[in-house]
């Protein structure tokens, strides 16, 4: 098992790097100028000539290339261009945990709900509840994230105000103390994550239900409903251990949806996460705070796909790595 974690780990460093490399010249072949943040009315024309030689923008896109791969290579990613020169790990340090917590609360949320619904509509196969609950998640999963979160701000933080519907906290939230300060975070967090989860438990509900149809009629249901088991037994500790070998492999596969929803989410929201970062990095030019982020995600997507199969042979003994 270790030795397998590690080939995957040394074969993950190539592909980061191809990543990076490729958006290094992507973000730098796309029209717009960095310098141009920094025009404004009644500066001189030549602050921005003296700005894209400090940045090294003037010299050919190979130098550039070769000058980034050695300040890389030595675990510097550079400093923001539009965040007053500080570095963007720093940056990212401030965003990366409100998007962590909002992407693991989607992740249990997602499976949760998903694995819930998929057993209810296979127990209950070609029943009217059945069918209400696969209508409603292909409803639900052919939804675009950034309407329904539109939708439900407008419905449940405009119309009922039940939910707050932009920000991380209210204002004066410290004085809460720090358990109130947390309710107050997750009541402002439930939105956010129920959009984003409620898609991604449809998607998760319909391969439940197409496994866990399968697996009810194997011989071993049956001879374990002949031995007497409770239902509830045979289908929460016989079938459903079984169903669900090729849906933790979506686990893995969730992420990349999970922090491209949230994307849109945290800009919607207004949440200060990586999304929101990644949005002004891009309109704003910043090239070492784009190249990091993509960085962080990779690294993090990659690292959700290893969980994945290492969870695919604890649950499967009979799987070798």
């Amino acid at each position: 098992m270790l030795a397998y974690i590690a080939r995957r780990i040394l074969l993950a460093v190539p592909l980061v790097f191809g990543v990076l490399t490729l958006t290094f010249f992507i973000i730098r072949l796309a029209p717009g100028d960095p310098a141009a943040l920094f025009i404004q009315p009644g500066i001189s024309p030549n602050v921005a000539e003296q700005i894209r030689e400090q940045y090294g923008l003037n010299d050919p896109l190979l130098i550039q290339y070769f000058k980034w791969l050695g300040s890389v290579l030595q675990g510097d990613f550079g400093r923001s261009f539009s965040r007053a020169q500080q570095p963007v790990f720093e940056v990212i340090a401030q965003a990366l945990p409100i998007t962590m917590t909002i992407a693991l609360l989607t992740l249990v949320a997602n499976f949760i709900l998903g694995i819930a619904i998929g057993v209810i509509s296979a127990v209950r196969q070609n029943s009217y509840l059945d069918r209400f609950l696969t209508v409603g998640a292909l409803f639900f999963y052919s939804m675009p994230e950034f309407w329904f979160a539109l939708m439900m701000i407008i419905l449940f933080a405009l119309k009922l105000q039940i939910f707050p519907a932009s920000g991380l906290n209210e204002i004066g939230a410290e004085s809460y103390g720090p358990i109130g300060f947390l309710l107050d975070r997750l009541w402002h967090l439930a939105l956010p994550v129920t959009v984003l989860s409620i898609n991604g438990a449809a998607g998760i509900a319909r391969y439940v239900r197409g496994s866990m149809l399968e697996v009810i009629r194997q011989d071993y249901i049956r001879t374990a409903r002949a031995k007497g088991l409770p239902e509830k037994v045979v289908i929460l500790r016989h079938a459903l251990r079984n169903a669900l070998l090729p849906v933790i492999t979506l686990m893995g596969g969730s992420l990349p949806f999970i922090f491209s929803g949230a994307l849109f989410i945290e800009v919607i929201f207004a949440f200060p996460g990586m999304g929101r970062v990644t949005v002004e990095a891009i309109f704003a030019r910043d090239y070492p705070l784009i190249i990091a982020n993509t960085f962080i995600s990779g690294t993090l997507i990659i690292l959700g796909n290893l969980v994945a199969d290492v969870l695919y042979a604890v649950v499967d003994p009979r799987i070798k790595l």
